[in-house]
């Protein structure tokens, strides 16, 4: 890879630094509305992780951060939610930009961002930790401590919120940290360190490599410095860090993949329904962890249902993201829509039918960018790859089932448990079946809403631990256990 002179400047931040890579070699990241270079982005090294792994020790050994009290950790994330309202503008036009997403999408993510660390700043202030009554004269305590250096690595698609859901927390706990934007969208993450350098964050406390993952990331999941790694993105990465992690023994949270089921009952109020699906799985276009990618439609109106999603999904707007009529952007990157592409041709292959979509967008001015249509299939089999592997684009498989015990069964047939979704106007129905669901967020006659003050993760293959809400924050501490002795005198367990 050769240097060259880039539209928007990135550079590293390594203990309060601006760096270029050890080697000074750079990564092009592109706009994938039209495949235009953007940016050169620094390639990090092993060196570079390890440079910035030794500054975030150095800072939490001496305190610069982990010893402030709460209230002035909590001033100077109110200070950083205030900066992300300052520019939001500016960090919505550039999320859209490096990532493809719909400005209205890329807006919204930024109210969140700079929320998110408001949330974290007022609980850190709240009460916290336990006492116990004890025989006398104990007196026991347990107080939350922050873990130490935290590893951070997120991924592409929400670049500057999901890298905001585990610094802030991470951050407002007192530990310090060494984050890995995705190396396909490292554009407002970038951002985001100027405003910590904006706000005067220690030295030290928030360092960010870029890089590859194979590279970067796992230097960071294995060096013995790091005392926990936390890790947003595929399955089959979060295993590998898992397995590296545990030569040193790291505290590990992981939010994987999923192939979440939206399951709509015949007696669901049927345009509702068919629009929380729409918006369940072309939202983001489709490039959302827990998005509902298997429909399942009670049989008695599947043909009816069918009819009217197809309808719809293809009135949806394609187009580049700062087009204020665009309703749906491309996929972030030509190799990651060779990937869905190829997942549509499997489903071919497999046997199911294509009931809308399937192609790649190429006219009215699309065609260097990476656009899929919105592609729904039909007459699938649970065993398909389709149905159990996820795409993370905008394909949906739509399923028939009978009745609640089939629904049930077709919905926790995957290895993932991230999300899902119960639309019936029978409450009581509705809440028989979401309790029956083996996944960790879900929805009633709505679906994808999110919220700071509610965890989020999943089952099975779909991870470890909880993201946001106290939960969130209880990832980045440790507990620890204070016995008192409040009579200071021998215990005499021994004779002499």
């Amino acid at each position: 890879m050769v240097e060259v002179k880039a539209k928007i400047d990135l550079k590293m931040y390594i203990d309060g630094e601006w760096k270029d890579a050890e080697n000074q070699e750079t990564r092009p990241v592109v706009n994938p509305a039209n495949g235009e270079v953007i940016a050169y982005a620094p390639e990090g090294t092993v060196e570079d992780a390890r440079a910035a792994i030794y500054a975030a020790r150095k800072a939490f050994e001496a305190g610069v951060w982990s010893g402030l009290s709460a209230q002035e950790r909590a001033s100077y994330l109110l200070k950083i939610a205030d900066k992300i309202d300052e520019y939001a503008e500016e960090l919505t036009r550039l999320e859209t930009m490096d990532n493809g997403k719909p400005l209205r999408e890329a807006g919204f993510d930024m109210g969140d961002a700079a929320a998110c660390f408001r949330y974290y700043a007022g609980l850190i202030t709240k009460p916290d930790g336990q006492t116990y009554h004890v025989a006398d004269p104990m007196q026991a305590m347990v107080v939350r401590e922050p873990v130490g250096v935290c590893g951070l690595i997120v991924p592409w698609n929400y670049p500057l919120l999901m890298s905001v859901w585990k610094i802030a927390p991470a951050l407002a706990a007192g530990n310090t940290i060494v984050f890995k934007p995705s190396e396909v969208t490292p554009v407002t993450p970038k951002k985001l360190f100027e405003i910590f350098e904006e706000v005067g964050l220690p030295k030290g406390a928030a360092n960010m490599v870029m890089g590859a993952g194979p590279v970067v990331g796992n230097e960071i999941a294995s060096h013995p410095e790091v005392d926990m790694v936390s890790f947003t993105g595929g399955t089959k990465t979060g295993k590998h860090i898992m397995r590296t992690a545990a030569d040193t023994m790291k505290k590990v949270s992981l939010e994987l993949g999923g192939k979440s089921p939206n399951i709509i009952f015949a007696d669901a109020d049927f345009e509702v329904a068919v629009d929380y699906a729409l918006f369940g799985i072309f939202s983001g276009s489709g490039q959302v962890c827990s998005a509902g990618s298997r429909i399942l439609v009670e049989e008695r109106i599947y043909d009816q249902f069918v009819a009217r999603f197809v309808e719809r999904a293809k009135q949806i707007k394609v187009g580049p993201g700062n087009d204020p009529a665009t309703e749906m952007g491309p996929l972030v990157s030509q190799q990651h829509m060779e990937k869905v592409l190829h997942y549509i041709e499997l489903g071919k292959q497999e046997g199911a039918t294509i009931a809308c979509g399937g192609n790649r967008i190429v006219g009215n001015g699309l065609e260097n960018g990476y656009f899929v249509e919105p592609t729904v299939f039909v007459d699938v089999k649970q065993e398909m790859r389709i149905v159990q592997e996820e795409i993370f684009g905008p394909v949906v498989v739509i399923q028939k089932f009978k009745d609640e015990e089939e629904a049930v069964k077709l919905a926790n047939g995957t290895v993932y448990g991230l999300a899902g979704g119960v639309f019936s106007t029978d409450g009581a129905k509705a809440l028989r079946v979401i309790k029956k669901l083996r996944a960790g967020i879900t929805w009633i006659n709505s679906y994808h809403p999110t919220y700071n003050e509610a965890p989020w993760g999943g089952y099975k293959q779909s991870g470890i631990g909880r993201s946001l809400g106290t939960f969130g924050l209880e990832e980045f501490q440790e507990i620890k256990q204070i016995n008192i002795n409040l009579q200071v005198e021998p215990i005499g367990w021994f004779e002499n």
